[in-house]
C-alpha cells in the first residue's frame, strides 16, 4: 500500500521573518545541499554549492524570464531589464554591458571614483560626523556619473540621486516603507534618465564619446531597434545604481578594520595582493545577497529532488558563502584563505555564478572589486575616531546593514603612501 506523502509548507512568510537564514535553516543537515520547499505558492528546488551554481546558471534548466516578482523588478531592476530576458535576447542586451568589463574601463571608473573620494576627504576633515555609508554613496555616484558621462547640476542634484539609488536598493525586500520608497525613487529616476536619453538622441544635450551615456542611447537590440527610452534608462541605472550600491561594502570594510585592526597595517602598505583577498573575503563574509531565484524550463530532478516545470529554483548565495565545506571556518573573517586559495568562480558567488560575459552574473563585479581594493586601502589609511554606535548587523534585514551607517569623527587627511608591488 503507498504510504501518503505529506504537503509542502508554503515557505513565503519564514523568508520575510528569517532574512539570510531562511534558506540555510531550509538545507540544515541536508548533505547533498538540496531541498524542496514551496515559495508564493510555486513547488521550489533550493540548492546550494559550486555543482549545483553550474546546474542554476544553464539555461536549459532554469529561465530568468518571469522569474522576478513585480516588487523586485519595481525598485532593484527595473521592468525589461536585463535581468528578465534569456537566450538571444540576453544576450544581444549584454552587448551594451561588456565592453564596462574590459580592464581599462575598471580603471577608468576607479580613478573617478577615488579622485571623488580624496576631494570628499579633505571635507569631512573639517566635519564633526561622518556616517560612511551616507558619504560613501555620495563619493560613489559622483565618481560614476562623471565616468558615465552622466550631467549633474550641482553637489545638491548627487546627494539627491545618491540618495534614490540607495533607496532602490534598499527598499527591493520588504513590505514596509523603505519598499514604497524604493518604488518612488525608481520611478523620479527612470523618468529623469528617460528624458536625458531622449535629449541626447535628439541633440538638445551630448553624450561624451566613448561615454556609458552614449553607448546606451546608441545600443539597438536583436532585431536592430533602439532602446526605448524607459529601457535605455532602466539600463543606464543597471549600471550606476550597484555601482553606488558598493557604499554597503565600503561601510563593511570600515567595520572589519575597526574590529579586526591587525589588518590595517597590511592594507596600508598598498599591498596590492593582500587588497584584493581582503575584498574578496568582506564580499563572502558580509551579508547582501540572500539567494538568487529562476524558473524550471522543463521538469527537473537535482541530486533526486524533483521540480516541475514553471517551479521555482532558488541558489542560496548566502548560504554557499558560509558553507564549511567551501570555507572550513566559515564565521571567522581571515583574508588570507584567498592567498591560499585562488578566487573559484562558482565558490565564492556574492553577487552571482556562472560567466559573466554570456550568463546571468552580474557584469559589474569586476568594478566592484576594483573600487573595493583602492577604497580598503583608502580606508585603512585613513586616521579618524570611532564614537559609541550601533555596529550591529540584523540578518533579519535584506538588504542587511550597519545600523548606525559606521560614524566617524575627527578624521585626518592621510599621507600619501606608494602602493607595493604584486
Amino acid at each position: 500500500m503507498k504510504m501518503p506523502t505529506s504537503p509542502v509548507i508554503d515557505r513565503s512568510l519564514p523568508a520575510f521573518v528569517q532574512g539570510y537564514s531562511w534558506l540555510p535553516g531550509l538545507l540544515g543537515e541536508r548533505p547533498d545541499g538540496v531541498a524542496r520547499t514551496r515559495v508564493m505558492g510555486k513547488p521550489a528546488l533550493v540548492v546550494r554549492g559550486p555543482e549545483a551554481v553550474r546546474f542554476f546558471y544553464d539555461e536549459d534548466n532554469v529561465r530568468r524570464g518571469g522569474a522576478l516578482p513585480e516588487p523586485v523588478l519595481s525598485t532593484l531592476f527595473g521592468h525589461d531589464a536585463v535581468h528578465t530576458l534569456d537566450g538571444a535576447a540576453h544576450r544581444a542586451r549584454k552587448e551594451f554591458f561588456l565592453p564596462l568589463l574590459h580592464p581599462d574601463r575598471i580603471a577608468g571608473l576607479v580613478e573617478h571614483v577615488t579622485t571623488a573620494w580624496d576631494d570628499a576627504v579633505r571635507e569631512w576633515s573639517g566635519a564633526e560626523q561622518i556616517v560612511l555609508f551616507d558619504a560613501s554613496s555620495v563619493v560613489l555616484t559622483r565618481g560614476v556619473c562623471r565616468w558615465a558621462g552622466i550631467p549633474l547640476d550641482d553637489d545638491s542634484a548627487v546627494e539627491d540621486l545618491a540618495r534614490d539609488l540607495v533607496a532602490m536598493v534598499d527598499g527591493f525586500a520588504t513590505a514596509g516603507p523603505r519598499h514604497w520608497r524604493a518604488r518612488r525613487a525608481r520611478s523620479r529616476q527612470e523618468d529623469r534618465f528617460a528624458r536625458l536619453v531622449e535629449d541626447v538622441r535628439s541633440g538638445r544635450a551630448d553624450a561624451p564619446e566613448g561615454s556609458v551615456l552614449g553607448a546606451v542611447c546608441e545600443h539597438r537590440e536583436a532585431g536592430g531597434e533602439l532602446l526605448h527610452p524607459h529601457t535605455a534608462a532602466v539600463e543606464l541605472l543597471n549600471v550606476i545604481r550597484p555601482t553606488v550600491a558598493v557604499c554597503w561594502f565600503a561601510s563593511y570594510t570600515a567595520h572589519a578594520l575597526h574590529l579586526r585592526p591587525e589588518q590595517r597595517e597590511r592594507l596600508r602598505d598598498g599591498d596590492t595582493a593582500y587588497a584584493a583577498a581582503f575584498v574578496h573575503e568582506v564580499r563572502r563574509f558580509y551579508p547582501f545577497a540572500p539567494f538568487l531565484g529562476g524558473l524550471a524550463t522543463r521538469d527537473l530532478t537535482w541530486r533526486g529532488v524533483s521540480v516541475p516545470a514553471g517551479g521555482m529554483v532558488l541558489l542560496d548565495v548566502f548560504g554557499q558563502n558560509h558553507d564549511e565545506k567551501l570555507w572550513g571556518d566559515p564565521y571567522a573573517f581571515r583574508p588570507q584563505r584567498f592567498l591560499e586559495h585562488p578566487v573559484e568562480r562558482d565558490e565564492l558567488i556574492p553577487q552571482g555564478g556562472g560567466e559573466p560575459r554570456t550568463g546571468h552574473r552580474c557584469p559589474g563585479e569586476g568594478l566592484t572589486i576594483g573600487l573595493l581594493e583602492a577604497l580598503a586601502i583608502r580606508l585603512a589609511r585613513l586616521e579618524y575616531t570611532v564614537p559609541d554606535q550601533d555596529l550591529r548587523i540584523s540578518l533579519r534585514r535584506i538588504p542587511a546593514r550597519v545600523r548606525s551607517g559606521f560614524a566617524v569623527q575627527d578624521v585626518r587627511v592621510p599621507s600619501e603612501r606608494p602602493l607595493a608591488v604584486g
